[in-house]
């Protein structure tokens, strides 16, 4: 079937079918910047529940502390005696935790560890399982929690270890430790909280998802008036939400692209300024649609923040050679100088490790999910990102889509909303010109320059098996083959 044309800039970008899932109304709906805030505020959340919890997503590491800044709130501090507290004095409560099963290969190195974590968290109360309904070599990488369908978290940040920072990003940190006991990097992360019916689609999702993985239906909860935690402060209300996913092909199931096509149509439909925070810049589609509007001589100005390197010796090797030659093909696009690319580093200058996944196209359109600018997100991982647009006629939701935009780039910067939006206006809404007179010393953003990459970095990024537009063939014949069931591995 062909798909309609790109909207333009009068018309709506999201389209239910074609970009998105369905949009559901939101009660609330906010942005959480950084791990402890959401932290805190999943936990409040839990807190809260009557009837169910569900936990979908890529990792879960039951030592993570959820609020090693203050305490204050009922139960543990740290996830995995929280649930076990949550079994014991929530009897009423129905806790299902899904987690990525690392896939088939990772599964062989493993030994008996997911066995005997599957036996320490399952109880009547709490259901923990690993997902492995994915193509082989895929991952689950949504990150979703829901409460009682009445209250949602949708966005980038695992509860794991090595994601909890505070917005400060500080050089030195005593709280920011691995369970181990070894301190980690500074990590930038994003997330988002939506009440009402918004919610209840995500329940929906998280339903379907482990009835992929596991088989089992899960009985939905009666229905509940929105929650939502205290000291929590939302951005909108009443406002619609919706919902994109990424699918994978499998041998049940065509796939899902609607990420892929919001990006694109989100290019397309910018007419000022697409600023973008990725793990990543590794999606050959996404990098030519963006060098295809740099040679507009009227086209939008394109920043986008990566971290300096990829986490990991693999990805580090693969995305970052992606990255450069795609840099290369974008920046020789780039013939009216409309194109950044920026790390972030601390007061110290050390890198500032940026996970989260947000896009904010002028002042119309917000995205926060789990889905990266890298060719796994657009269709070979299971993915999911929440969207907020606003009409041309609301001035009030364009500022505050706006005011994201400069909150974020504030952070980075080390400075506050006033001196971006003043900078801003000083060079008529230019965000390279703004980002040029800000820039500076200490805590702020660092242009990019790619290294140069040797032989193993050339052949990784040439490698498609690491990080596929869509799943290899031969990976699905020899699933097929191999008799490979994903139920086997529950």
């Amino acid at each position: 079937m062909t798909q309609p044309d790109p909207p333009t800039d009068r018309q709506a970008i999201l389209s239910p079918g074609r970009n998105c899932w369905r949009i559901e109304r939101a009660s609330r709906f906010a942005l959480i910047i950084d791990a402890e805030a959401y932290f805190r505020a999943v936990k409040a959340a839990m807190l809260q529940a009557r009837h169910t919890i569900y936990l979908i997503g890529w990792d879960f590491d039951t030592r993570v502390p959820l609020e090693p800044s203050q305490g204050g709130q009922e139960g543990p501090a740290k996830l995995g005696p929280f649930l076990r507290w949550l079994d014991r004095n929530r009897p009423d409560v129905r806790v299902h935790v899904l987690k990525w099963d690392l896939g088939l290969i990772y599964a062989l190195g493993r030994g008996t560890t997911p066995i005997a974590v599957l036996n320490w968290m399952t109880s009547a109360h709490v259901s923990f399982k690993l997902d492995g309904a994915h193509p082989p070599g895929a991952a689950h990488h949504q990150k979703i929690v829901v409460v009682d369908d009445a209250l949602a978290f949708c966005g980038g940040i695992d509860i794991t270890a090595d994601r909890w920072d505070t917005r400060e990003h500080k050089d030195d940190d005593h709280r920011r430790r691995r369970p181990s006991g070894r301190p980690y990097d500074p990590w930038h992360d994003a997330t988002t909280a939506v009440s009402g019916d918004v919610a209840r689609a995500l329940g929906e999702l998280a339903r379907d998802r482990w009835k992929r993985a596991t088989g089992e239906d899960l009985t939905p909860p009666p229905p509940r008036t929105p929650l939502w935690p205290e000291d929590l402060d939302a951005v909108f209300t009443d406002v619609d939400v919706a919902i994109a996913r990424t699918q994978p092909r499998t041998e049940d199931c065509e796939g899902t692209f609607e990420i892929e096509t919001l990006y694109l149509d989100a290019i397309a439909a910018t007419r000022r300024s697409f600023y973008c925070e990725s793990q990543y810049f590794a999606s050959r589609r996404i990098a030519e649609a963006i060098a295809a509007r740099l040679g507009e001589a009227d086209g939008p100005e394109f920043v986008i923040v990566n971290p300096e390197s990829a986490d990991g010796f693999l990805e580090s090797a693969t995305m970052d050679s992606a990255r450069a030659r795609l840099l290369a093909m974008v920046r020789k696009a780039d013939i009216h100088d409309r194109f950044r690319l920026y790390t972030p580093v601390t007061e110290a200058r050390q890198p500032i490790y940026v996970h989260a996944k947000v896009l904010v196209a002028d002042d119309r359109l917000l995205r926060v999910g789990s889905s990266n600018l890298n060719n796994r997100s657009m269709g070979f991982d299971t993915e999911c990102d929440l969207i907020v647009e606003a009409a041309a006629d609301d001035a009030e939701r364009r500022d505050s889509i706006a005011a994201i935009r400069d909150d974020l780039l504030a952070e980075h910067l080390g400075t506050d909303c006033a001196n971006v939006r003043e900078a801003l206006a000083r060079h008529g809404g230019r965000l390279t010109a703004m980002l040029d007179e800000l820039i500076g010393k200490g805590r702020s953003l660092v242009p990019y320059q790619p290294e140069e990459s040797n032989f193993v970095e050339e052949t990784m990024a040439e490698n498609v098996l690491l990080d596929p537009e869509r799943p290899p063939r031969f990976l699905r014949r020899l699933r097929q083959r191999l008799g490979f069931n994903h139920r086997n591995f529950r």
